[in-house]
């Protein structure tokens, strides 16, 4: 099939698409994963978790649907980058699929028995929900910055040879952490427009104490990153439209190198002024009670950090640690022309009515949730 798009200018493309349905899934799913992690934090009583729920009720499943089109999208468009993954980080994904399950469960059944026991249990398993997700995705990042123990043999068949305790090492466990500091402030951020009175109050300070926190760890990533860890580079030039045959390549590890791609191209530097600068907003709005423009600068803090760790590895997208010539880029692990194509015309499609939807029902269901509305609508509400 011949289309008006080479092979190498689909696979940029395609490139840039992940990165979207990443950010996507981060900033919208990532307020609900805060707000669960909030929980403990923000209510005292049942009828305040009851507010905490209920202002993310009809929006959590919805947002989910960026984690499925991202996880689609790699399997479809990067299938090396699927399998390695399911090899190597096959603990951690059973986690986080066991995590999310725990949402639309606790959701369903916390209410249907009026017992503190029983509601306990059902808040801690919407708390993990949010907690190990938000954990796991930022340890998976700091791993793939380090890269992955993974080769090819002769027939291209995948060699994993790490552990999932080797996955919890310091650098990633730090930028797990700081994926959990920077979700936990967007989901103040939500609570802050969707609650008032006392839950309002303790998510603002919430939102303090998780953006700072938020701005330190990523400074101290960055830091780590530069001085501590090796990044990757072509040793010869690459060819954008070849074979996606990642054993034709000749890679080299060196420090400093994932910030190569900020001296060569300036414009990327957004991405890092963006993370500083959302979450340094946020503070400052929330400060100055302005809870919208809160919520706002919270996710294009959120959207900062993950657009910094793709923009920094490019074209990187797995690196090998064990053999770097088996290195997964953009431009050796993508399916044929003609699958980029047809998914492309496919996202082009469904991508705008996504964003429409989502808009649709921030709007249509725009207000405060308080405890009032929960009492007044006991029967009708999780």
């Amino acid at each position: 099939m011949e289309t008006l798009l080479d092979y190498g200018t689909l696979r940029v493309l395609w490139w840039g698409l992940l990165g979207v349905l990443l950010i996507g899934f981060a900033v919208t799913d990532g307020y609900d994963l805060g707000t669960a992690i909030l929980l403990p934090v923000v209510s005292r009583t049942d009828l305040e978790r009851r507010v905490v729920l209920n202002s993310i009720g009809p929006v959590w499943d919805g947002n989910q649907v960026w984690l499925i089109l991202g996880a689609g999208a790699i399997f479809a468009a990067f299938p090396p980058i699927y399998a390695v993954a399911f090899s190597g980080f096959y603990i951690a994904m059973l986690m986080v699929l066991a995590s999310l399950i725990l949402r639309p469960v606790g959701f369903d059944f916390r209410n249907k028995i009026d017992n503190a026991a029983w509601r306990r249990v059902w808040d801690c398993a919407l708390f993990i929900g949010g907690f190990v997700p938000a954990v796991v995705f930022g340890v998976a990042f700091g791993n793939l910055l380090q890269g992955v123990p993974f080769t090819f043999d002769e027939d291209l068949r995948v060699s994993y040879q790490g552990g999932f305790l080797d996955l919890l090492n310091p650098f990633a466990v730090t930028t797990g952490l700081l994926s959990a500091a920077m979700l936990t402030a967007h989901g103040a951020g939500w609570l802050i427009v969707k609650t008032d009175g006392v839950i309002q109050h303790r998510a603002r300070r919430a939102l303090l104490i998780a953006a700072l926190l938020a701005i330190l760890l990523f400074a101290v990533t960055g830091y780590w990153t530069w001085t501590g860890v090796q990044g990757y580079q072509f040793l010869s030039v690459p060819v954008v439209d070849g074979p996606s045959n990642p054993m034709l390549k000749e890679v080299g590890r060196s420090a400093g190198v994932w910030f190569a791609n900020f001296a060569r191209n300036p414009w990327m530097m957004a991405a890092p002024v963006m993370a500083f600068a959302g979450m340094g907003l946020a503070i400052l709005f929330n400060a100055a009670r302005r809870d919208l423009p809160v919520l706002l600068a919270s996710g294009i803090g959120v959207a900062g950090v993950v657009a910094t760790a793709g923009l920094g590895m490019f074209p990187f997208l797995m690196p090998s640690s064990l053999d770097p010539r088996a290195s997964l880029t953009a431009w050796d692990a993508t399916s044929s022309h003609t699958t980029l194509f047809l998914m492309l015309v496919a996202g082009c499609i469904f991508l705008p009515v996504i964003l429409a939807y989502t808009a649709f029902v921030l709007r249509v269901l725009r207000g405060k949730v308080t405890g009032d509305y929960i009492e007044n609508n006991s029967h009708t509400l999780y």
